[in-house]
């Protein structure tokens, strides 16, 4: 069977489409294409993300993201050569814009759109299952993970640097009820955010880390920051844009910082708050944006000595294509009738299936 995995995450720089191939237990990702959200669109999206907005401009945005979405697995079919006909399912994560952990979440981006205008049946609404089971409906890619990175000897920690950095704990020989998964803190979200104002818009991240790299870390300022008892509250938890959205991004600035030092030590917030989180492990396997940026991992580095960093690509996974990759696996494990969450690590009450299915 194969299957097309869509992904748009909390940090806003577009849609990924991974294609996957199945057969029996084994699967190959024969396509992978990353569009970016058009401007205008990533304003709009940030319009509706957890503040006070209209039932007009989410029901809006619901639909032209659903044309954004079909558009882009067209694309990547006919950049790819892979005949759109041959896919035979789509897996569609959506867009968050509002999650209340473990009460309620929102994702947009119309799946009967999708399923239309390709002609496919399409999952979609992954999250809300798990909160109705008693789950925090985050984080879902643990399954995924553990089926990924599972090692007999070794004890791994699969690392995910998105807007939201993630981690899933998998113990030497694991069994699926012994994984552990949450998210850290903060990613790139909040450097992003701060790179955008302070290039004007020029660029969408500090690429590679240069910016952080200059600035100095501000460490009365970061280790008041550490103290938010997110940190240190115990698994299963989430986070999201309610946490480090627009009121976080204020509370640093007003810090009167100057911009260089204000990424600098949120950079080092990023890397704080996941190496606090690991604690020890074998490896750490990092995928995400995050994974290009080389002054985060070297200061997680310093952080954890002794363990080994690796990008995912190590392990035969793109970083950037990993998450779209396992909305794809979650999507046939759907259609399987299979469940997809680790109860684990969304503290779900059982093992559900997850989503919605939109018959073409």
């Amino acid at each position: 069977m194969r299957v097309a995995g869509i992904m748009s995450g909390t940090s806003l720089d577009g849609i990924d489409v991974a294609i996957v191939d199945f057969k029996g237990a084994g699967r190959s990702m024969v396509a992978f294409r990353s569009t970016g959200y058009p401007a205008a669109v990533r304003d709009a999206i940030l319009a509706v993300s957890n503040t006070t907005t209209t039932t007009a401009a989410i029901s809006r945005l619901n639909f032209q993201l659903g044309e954004l979405y079909a558009k882009a697995v067209r694309d990547t079919c006919r950049r790819s050569g892979i005949p759109l006909e041959s896919v035979g399912l789509i897996g569609c994560h959506g867009q968050t814009i509002y999650h209340e952990s473990g009460r309620n979440t929102l994702q947009i981006g119309e799946a009967a759109v999708i399923a239309e205008r390709l002609g496919i049946p399409v999952v979609s609404d992954f999250r809300p299952r798990d909160i109705a089971a008693g789950g925090k409906g985050a984080p879902l890619v643990p399954l995924v993970d553990y089926l990924l990175f599972r090692h007999p000897r070794l004890s791994r920690v699969a690392l995910n640097i998105g807007g939201i950095a993630n981690i899933t704990v998998i113990p030497a020989a694991a069994k699926p009820g012994d994984v552990i998964a949450f998210d850290t803190g903060p990613g790139n979200m909040v450097i992003d955010a701060l790179v955008r104002e302070y290039t004007n818009g020029t660029q969408l991240y500090d690429f590679g880390g240069e910016i952080a790299s200059k600035g100095v870390i501000n460490v009365p300022f970061l280790t008041g920051l550490l103290k938010d008892p997110y940190y240190r509250a115990k698994p299963p938890k989430t986070a999201g844009r309610e946490q480090y959205g627009v009121e976080f991004l204020e509370r640093l600035k007003r810090s009167g910082l100057p911009m260089p030092d204000l990424i600098a030590t949120a950079t080092a917030l990023t890397a704080a708050t996941i190496a606090n989180a690991i604690k020890r492990t074998d490896e750490v396997i990092v995928s995400g944006g995050g994974a290009r940026n080389q002054q985060i991992l070297k200061e997680l580095a310093a952080l954890l000595p002794g363990v080994r960093i690796a990008g995912s690509q190590e392990f035969g996974v793109d970083p950037d294509a990993k998450e779209a990759l396992a909305f794809a696996i979650l999507a046939r494990e759907t259609w399987r009738r299979r469940p997809g969450n680790l109860p684990s690590a969304t503290g779900a009450k059982r093992a559900v299936v997850l989503g919605q299915v939109t018959y073409a």
